[in-house]
């Protein structure tokens, strides 16, 4: 597969509005292993490589087990992840996929016993914003570095 364009050098003024966006989320107050979980959820569902590649390593990193990101897209059968991660993967599922399920009322109901108000709309920008990503990344075929032993 071949990266159709830079879409950094072609929009630059639009791609920094984007960092800025990713900026004021990641310095939300979310928790970073919660916003990698949710990153990497919604990159699982819309079939980003890229996105993948990046958001688990950074999860490895920050000290994400290799289980738990192995599960994540079983997250349901698991008993790995807690309330609070199972109330923002449902909603992460939920709009990532919001054509078929218009965010039902019971995941958002699920939501307040572990988010406060402010929490709920940095939560939903997360998911939007990785949906974004997601979608410039696969639109124009961005690569994910590899590794000499990976190819």
């Amino acid at each position: 597969m071949q990266e159709r364009l830079d879409y950094f050098k072609a929009a630059p003024t639009v791609m920094q509005a984007m960092l800025g966006l990713e900026q004021a989320v990641r310095d939300s107050g979310l928790e970073f292993s919660l916003i990698e979980l949710v990153k990497t959820r919604a990159s699982q569902i819309n079939g980003c490589a890229y996105c993948l590649h990046m958001h688990t390593h950074d999860a490895r990193q920050a000290g994400e087990t290799e289980e738990r990101l192995h599960l994540l897209a079983a997250w349901r059968e698991s008993s790995l992840y807690t309330a609070r991660e199972r109330a923002a993967l449902d909603w992460t599922e939920a709009l990532t996929l919001i054509a078929d399920s218009q965010a039902p009322d019971h995941v958002y109901d699920g939501l307040d016993p572990h988010f406060t108000d402010a929490e709920k709309v940095s939560l939903t920008m997360l998911i939007g914003t990785i949906n974004v990503w997601n979608r410039v990344a696969v639109g124009f075929r961005s690569q994910h570095p590899v590794t000499a032993h990976a190819a």
